[in-house]
């Protein structure tokens, strides 16, 4: 028996994989050449996609100026928690969750440090915690601000007491850098929590979240559950903390450059 192929199978067939993208709130299907050339933002409801650490350090930084540092240094199952060693291999092009080194905002020189929800959900765990660390010692070595990206769904369960040590270890280093009066910026993005919105994320000397990103220690739907009350709309939204004094500004990813550019100019020239 000869088999068929319709006209609509055939040019599904001859699709070129990636070309469009389907909005995850408003299910609107986008072009994804539109939707890149729009900051990663669906041009109908304004939802903003996450991004990986590749693209954020492209739209915030000055071309190809970001020379990545402290490579290597990858996490170590101290528990010998089952699977964990397999699944961080899984993760092609990443050592962890965060990558950190030099870069240039504006013609300034910046430690920044982006985090990747990709890599097992952003989560902090000693790796995270050392980066950090050794990007704030080479910030106080350069004389340099500090600029850390978070999205992160808090500590990684997989390293135990290890992981919460980290929210106690990017205190202290931030404490330093405050020490030697060199500004941090930290950008909150979409999602910010656990034990990571409860230590650096939140210890900026400016704290700017993007639109629409969730921020806070538990989610909203354990909090509902413990207090046995209805949250208020939009609770633990960027604009919800801003009304309430718990970041600083909330800015369309679109801005988020030229706003940083006027940040360190003001500060590198004090």
């Amino acid at each position: 028996m000869v088999q068929t192929v319709s006209a609509a199978e055939q040019k599904k067939s001859t699709m070129p994989e990636g070309l469009w993208t389907k909005c995850k709130k408003c299910e609107q299907i986008i072009f994804q050449k539109d939707l890149e050339e729009n900051y990663m933002i669906c041009s109908k409801c304004g939802y903003n996609f996450r991004l990986g650490f590749k693209k954020r350090i492209e739209l915030m930084t000055d071309a190809k100026s970001f020379k990545e540092m402290f490579k290597g240094i990858v996490p170590v199952n101290f528990l010998d928690f089952p699977g964990y060693s397999e699944k961080m291999k899984s993760y092609p092009g990443l050592d962890d969750a965060i990558v950190a080194g030099e870069a240039k905002i504006g013609g300034n020189p910046v430690m920044l440090a982006v985090m990747d929800f990709e890599f097992m959900g952003g989560s902090m765990g000693s790796v995270v915690g050392e980066k950090i660390a050794l990007a704030v010692e080479a910030a106080i070595e350069k004389k340099c601000p500090v600029i850390i990206v978070s999205a992160s769904g808090g500590a990684r369960m997989q390293e135990g007491i290890v992981s919460l040590m980290q929210m106690g270890k990017t205190s202290a280093a931030l404490a330093r850098l405050a020490k030697h009066k060199l500004p941090y910026i930290s950008l909150l993005t979409d999602p910010t929590t656990g034990g990571v919105a409860a230590s650096y994320a939140m210890l900026g000397d400016i704290n700017i979240a993007e639109q629409d990103a969730l921020i806070g220690f538990a989610g909203p739907r354990v909090i509902e559950q413990t207090i046995r009350q209805q949250l208020p709309d939009g609770f633990q939204l960027s604009e919800f903390l801003k009304r309430h004094g718990m970041v600083d500004m909330v800015i369309e990813r679109k801005d988020l450059k030229n706003t940083l550019i006027k940040i360190l100019n003001f500060f590198c020239k004090k």
